[in-house]
């Protein structure tokens, strides 16, 4: 795949919990304004990554993490970085649906009002455009401002993503965020990934391999806390290069 014009990088990254090593010696370019699926059994490590590329581990305690990860050719690890500035830039959508327990308006306006990112004429607007980004608006714009909980468990993941999308991040990270939902609702989410990496870097941790097979343009097969195969998603689920990816595919384990 092509190395260059990529949004996120990192460079040999391990990661230790207590005296676990949970990742070995990771090199991952991550392409601008595709979508980078990782994969791989249960336990290999791909949550465990995609939260090193906003430095949600740095929450978890008895963790050492040694390496570096770039964003826009800067090392987010550096000292001095501030981890809350690159949590805006890096924005992340989670397993299960977490709204706040507030209106829809005020779950998108949030992230905004606590930054103060412009007067309300602006966060109205902001939320707005999130919303229709997100592909929720035409179900929601009659009743913005009933709890967040009134949605369908589909409805509150696009929610979650519009949230994401108000403080405009430049990449967004998704960790398995069809896992809890029907397929009509996993549909329109693989849907709205297809049209956000026209504007947004996206990395997906998936289980789901036709999921992975239907939406991501490069691919990473993890296994036991290391990068076995990195590229062209079609070509891996083609002609995989490691025998392990082969028999991954394939169905022998995980």
């Amino acid at each position: 795949m092509e190395t260059n014009n990529c949004t996120m990088k990192a460079e040999n990254v391990n990661f230790y919990y207590g005296k676990k090593q949970a990742l070995k010696n990771i090199n991952l370019d991550i392409a601008d304004k595709k979508v980078t699926a990782l994969i791989g059994p249960s336990g290999c490590g791909k949550s465990t990554f995609i939260r090193l590329l906003n430095r949600m581990n740095d929450l978890i305690h008895h963790c050492r993490f040694e390496g570096k990860i770039y964003l826009d050719g800067e090392d987010i690890y550096a000292p001095g970085v501030d981890a809350v500035e690159i949590r805006r830039k890096v924005g992340m959508v989670f397993q299960k649906p977490n709204p706040f327990p507030k209106s829809i308006f005020h779950n998108v306006s949030y992230g905004l009002e606590i930054n103060r990112l412009g007067n309300s004429d602006f966060i109205k607007k902001r939320v707005v455009d999130s919303l229709k980004q997100a592909a929720l608006w035409e179900e929601v714009k009659d009743r913005l401002y009933d709890n967040a909980f009134s949605l369908s468990g589909g409805q509150q993941q696009r929610l979650c993503i519009a949230r994401c999308l108000a403080v405009k991040p430049e990449v967004i990270l998704f960790d398995e965020p069809c896992a809890s939902l029907d397929p009509i609702s996993t549909q329109k989410i693989e849907e709205l990934i297809a049209e956000l990496k026209q504007y947004y870097t996206i990395v997906i941790v998936t289980h789901n391999l036709q999921q992975a097979a239907r939406i991501a343009d490069n691919t990473a097969f993890l296994y036991l806390g290391e990068l076995i195969e990195f590229g062209d998603t079609g070509k891996m689920f083609t002609v995989p290069k490691d025998k392990r990816t082969e028999e991954y595919l394939s169905g022998k384990f995980g």
